[in-house]
């Protein structure tokens, strides 16, 4: 079971915006105070854009149109594939091994994201935070996920790039890895048995 942001796919807010505020400062500064990963979050455990935009833009109003960029372009913000991780699931994919997906991740954004990448037609099921209303690391996303997949804890492998995330896998009875590079991946899945 993979995580989708920085184990299959890279994510950077500055991706977007360097494209569209040309010093590199105030990119971190507006990365850090306007359109943050906390406040991004919101969106993953369920808020609507549409609730979340005016507030933000009625606290900058200097960079609405930042804001609403962050609304339609948020693709951008997406750079491409982790290195090696794609090959991993190919190859997890063609011995057989079945595939889940258990992200947090926007549902709005995942509704724009989802078509764009094929890899996801190996898995099985992805549960997505946004679209349950709850997120990781709390216990009722992993409860759904355990219901969708109908695995016993014992038998599913969490990949996720947060300790916290994994650390709660863990406290279900399943099995976890922080994911830090392909490697590092390639030789946990060999000691699980299910690569080589």
């Amino acid at each position: 079971m993979f995580d989708v942001g920085r184990v299959l796919i890279q994510w950077d807010l500055r991706h977007l915006f360097a494209k569209l505020i040309g010093d590199p400062q105030e990119v971190e500064w507006f990365v850090t105070n306007v359109v943050t990963e906390k406040w991004h979050h919101q969106h993953d455990e369920g808020r609507a854009l549409a609730d979340m935009m005016p507030e933000r833009i009625a606290q900058f109003p200097d960079y609405a149109a930042h804001i609403r960029a962050y609304a339609s372009r948020f693709n951008e913000t997406i750079p491409g594939p982790v290195p090696g991780s794609h090959e991993i699931v190919r190859q997890l994919a063609a011995q057989g091994v079945p595939l889940f997906g258990l992200t947090n991740f926007g549902e709005e954004f995942w509704a724009g994201f989802r078509p764009t990448e094929p890899l996801f037609d190996l898995f099985k099921d992805i549960v997505v935070s946004g679209t349950e209303k709850c997120a990781k690391p709390g216990p009722r996303i992993y409860e759904i996920a355990e219901a969708r997949f109908g695995i016993a804890p014992q038998h599913l492998l969490f990949i996720d790039d947060k300790a916290e995330n994994i650390a709660a896998a863990r406290a279900r009875g399943w099995h976890g890895h922080v994911f830090e590079d392909a490697a590092r991946l390639e030789q946990c899945l060999e000691g699980h048995g299910l690569l080589g």
